[in-house]
């Protein structure tokens, strides 16, 4: 039986150790994620937690619809159960009429149903020596990355978050529609999860001048390492900064069960960059419906 639970009605803790037990964790999933991204969120569950489904929504003049929150990109349905089409469809069928408008990124796991909408994630398993996964690297980036340590430039770990966000700001804001609220979600999440010893930051500078030439960060819980934010100076692209930023975190989290998320792209350059570490190509699913 699916029950949909308002937020005041959820018991956080059945719900966070069913997020956490999933054969299909995503950090974005989480209670304390949710809490900061979603303007407000419900769940559908499935008998005592077995199955869980968040459904973060919004209201506009008066019409509730459920949206894909910045900085979320896979949510769905998470169990450490199979997840059938049966349940699948069970999970979609029980979203409360209310909401008349919906668009929900399924996760990768959900794949048991036929979804029409398919997007593309790259992912890099880092359980293997430092030594095997450089090899996998295409020949272009483990070149350069040879190149990057013979120039100027020192790729160091960082608790600044603040100048990456001002960095993208400063070189992309007027291609991007994010809004100062979005960039505060950020800033909040990112300082939550610092609290909990789950970020990495990782930056490029000039070691001459000291200017930084890029930046990334790095979200961590018991399954993958999420790629979740970067910026980078005209500079700092030229140079390919970010190969060595990524190569870092490779190494460190080498031979482990953890997972590199790279979060997309489906942008051809970016895609091929991503690949070019060795990543795999990952689906997840976008369904959308409109009773207006």
């Amino acid at each position: 039986m699916i029950q949909y639970l308002k937020y005041n009605e959820i018991d956080f803790k059945k719900y966070d150790d069913c997020i956490d037990a999933s054969n299909n964790t995503r950090i974005y999933a989480y209670s304390y994620y949710l809490d900061v991204v979603a303007d407000n969120w419900d769940v559908l569950v499935f008998n005592d937690y077995e199955y869980v489904m968040p459904l973060t929504w919004r209201r506009k003049y008066l019409v509730k619809y459920i949206y894909n929150p910045c900085w979320t990109q896979q949510l769905g349905i998470f169990s450490s159960k199979e997840l059938s089409k049966e349940i699948i469809e069970l999970f979609i069928k029980s979203i409360p009429k209310s909401f008349l408008k919906f668009s929900i990124n399924f996760n990768s796991f959900n794949s048991n149903y036929d979804f029409k909408n398919e997007k593309v994630n790259y992912i890099l398993t880092l359980n293997s020596p430092y030594e095997q996964l450089f090899k996998n690297y295409k020949y272009v980036r483990r070149r350069t990355k040879k190149i990057i340590d013979e120039l100027n430039i020192e790729i160091t770990k960082s608790n600044d978050f603040e100048a990456i966000i001002q960095l993208f700001v400063n070189e992309k804001q007027d291609e991007v529609s994010l809004k100062i609220e979005d960039y505060n979600k950020l800033r909040t999440l990112i300082s939550s999860f610092q609290k909990k010893d789950k970020v990495d930051i990782v930056i490029a500078g000039d070691k001459e001048d000291g200017l930084l030439l890029g930046g990334a960060i790095f979200l961590k819980d018991k399954k993958r390492i999420t790629y979740l934010f970067s910026s980078v100076t005209q500079k700092g692209r030229d140079e390919q900064v970010m190969t060595s930023i990524i190569d870092l975190i490779i190494k460190k989290y080498s031979n482990t069960d953890l997972i590199l998320d790279f979060e997309g792209s489906m942008i051809p350059g970016i895609a091929f960059f991503f690949k070019s570490f060795g990543a795999i190509q990952e689906t997840y699913f976008t369904y959308q419906k409109n009773l207006l």
